[in-house]
């Protein structure tokens, strides 16, 4: 902004301009005026005022169409409406659309005075909420590259580990025993090099396997991986994943060999590397949540000022609408926090008795009225021969209402919409101890473009509406309770969702 602020005055009557601009000049500002919205637009755009001062009601384009161009151009620029007493409701909808505030004609030279230096303070205030969003972009961009730096360190380290490899002759004799296998085996390479047959060195069933397969011929000499638990000489249980080979010359039994990983270490590695991608991944986003942030104080500042207007005029429909503003702003900064918390932090399943239709029954009773009120139809089909089982109800509960409530929210998206929407809630018992939950609606669909960023971090089809964490969370939750989820939707037909979680007896 300059030193000294500069005002477009935009009216039809040329008075009103001609008394304006010798009051506000008379302040200190710089004044600039037009008698048309046309005109005064060109003078926005060659002379870039900081504020807009505009009546509401001009021949041709009227104040609400130039506040409309104004932030278009220039969203910063800050627009005072002049209203005349019958315009109060058109002042309204104007601050909806952003303007800063708006006066009533005759214009007062103090309320004139207040509503310029409040306008210039609202600019003051953006500027320094840029610099502090400049500035926390700045810093997450150097703790994302620290956790990047991390993480590929992790995969390094995962990729370039000591793994047990053991080879040997065709009498199966041990040949090679590096230090990977040391480790596994508890033994010393020179303790076991040309002195142990693995007949003595492997599990039974392992060494079994691999004279076998020596006698079935070159045609079957593989060892797909597999996992095992190794006994070390100590008598130490270590569970390890292995493959091997027969080693074959000329249709000759040559030698075999063996590659041993052990899963322990691995495994809190990889549970440490998927921890470092999800920090990274918040990392990344926090800037988006910087502007969505700023998005939702901006909603409880409207909110606050329809309010106070309500109560300054004693009108109880503008301070329940302020009031309405208010509420819908703090849930949308409640769940947006309790996702990120929950996205981001590990929790293992609390395993109890309880009864998964139960669970579908309880969720489908909490957004029945949310469904009624827009004639969405919920429908169950609930398997009688799941009973009660050991899961984590939690897990199930936050999962399927998340589902559900997508659902219902993709039937009131719909641009097509049919004559009667439904929601279907399905189980069903599945062999090897899983249940499957199936949530299916008839909604919008998802295009091929959404159904690739589906799982994005806070990738949304709600807009504003929604967080962008929601699914995250579900399938992270499915994840830890060792389920799996996946989905089908065809665009303008519907979509289903399907999740696998095992149980317990």
């Amino acid at each position: 902004m300059n030193e000294t602020p500069k005002i477009l005055i935009i009216d039809d009557e040329e008075a009103i301009v001609r008394v304006l601009s010798i009051s506000l000049k008379s302040d200190g500002y710089k004044v600039i005026s037009a008698l048309d919205g046309p005109s005064g637009l060109e003078l926005f755009d060659s002379e870039k005022p900081d504020i807009v001062l505009t009546d509401i009601k001009m021949p041709g384009m009227d104040g609400i169409e130039v506040l409309r161009e104004v932030k278009q151009r220039r969203p910063e620029a800050e627009v005072i409406i002049i209203t005349g007493h019958g315009d109060i409701e058109n002042a309204i909808e104007a601050l909806k659309y952003g303007a800063s505030d708006f006066l009533n004609k005759p214009i007062r030279d103090a309320a004139l005075a207040i509503a310029i230096e409040r306008a210039l303070e609202n600019q003051r205030i953006r500027r320094k909420l840029k610099e502090y969003t400049d500035r926390l972009e700045i810093k997450v961009k150097e703790a994302t590259r620290e956790i990047r730096r991390q993480s590929s360190f992790l995969k390094k380290l995962i990729r370039s580990s000591n793994d047990g490899i053991v080879a040997t002759d065709k009498d199966f004799i041990v040949v090679v025993f590096n230090p990977g296998a040391e480790l596994i085996f508890g033994r010393k390479a020179e303790d076991t090099i040309g002195k142990v047959n693995i007949m003595d060195l492997y599990p039974p069933a392992l060494a079994e396997m691999f004279r076998q397969k020596a006698s079935a011929g070159k045609d079957s000499s593989e060892i797909q991986w597999q996992e095992t638990t190794i006994s070390d000489i100590n008598g130490i249980e270590k569970p390890v994943r292995f493959s091997g080979s027969i080693l074959h010359e000329k249709k000759q039994v040559m030698g075999s060999v063996a590659f041993f990983y052990f899963l322990t270490e691995i495994k809190r590695l990889e549970r440490e590397l998927v921890q470092a991608e999800r920090l990274a991944a918040v990392g990344q986003t926090v800037a988006g949540l910087a502007h969505g942030i700023k998005n939702i104080l901006h909603g409880l500042k409207g909110g606050s000022y329809i309010m106070d207007v309500g109560i300054r005029r004693n009108d109880p429909e503008k301070t329940r609408q302020g009031w309405e503003m208010l509420k819908k702003n703090i849930e949308r900064t409640s769940e947006l926090v309790m996702d990120l918390l929950s996205y981001s932090k590990e929790r293992e399943p609390e395993f109890e008795p309880c009864d998964p239709n139960q669970i579908v029954i309880e969720v489908c009773n909490l957004v029945s009225q949310k469904a009624k009120d827009h004639g969405v139809e919920i429908e169950t089909d609930l398997d009688d021969r799941i009973e009660t089982v050991l899961m984590d109800p939690h897990t199930i509960h936050t999962t399927l209402l998340n589902l559900v409530t997508n659902a219902i929210d993709a039937c009131l998206f719909d641009h097509n919409p049919k004559p009667k929407q439904k929601v279907r809630v399905k189980t069903r018992k599945k062999n090897g101890r899983e249940i499957l939950f199936e949530v299916a609606d008839n909604g919008s669909g998802m295009s091929e473009e959404v159904k690739a960023k589906l799982f994005t971090s806070f990738f949304s089809t709600k807009g504003h509406m929604g967080t962008g964490l929601g699914l995250l969370v579900t399938r992270k939750m499915v994840e830890e309770h060792g389920g799996r989820i996946w989905f089908d939707s065809k665009q303008g037909e519907g979509t289903v969702f399907s999740m696998c979680i095992p149980y317990r007896k």
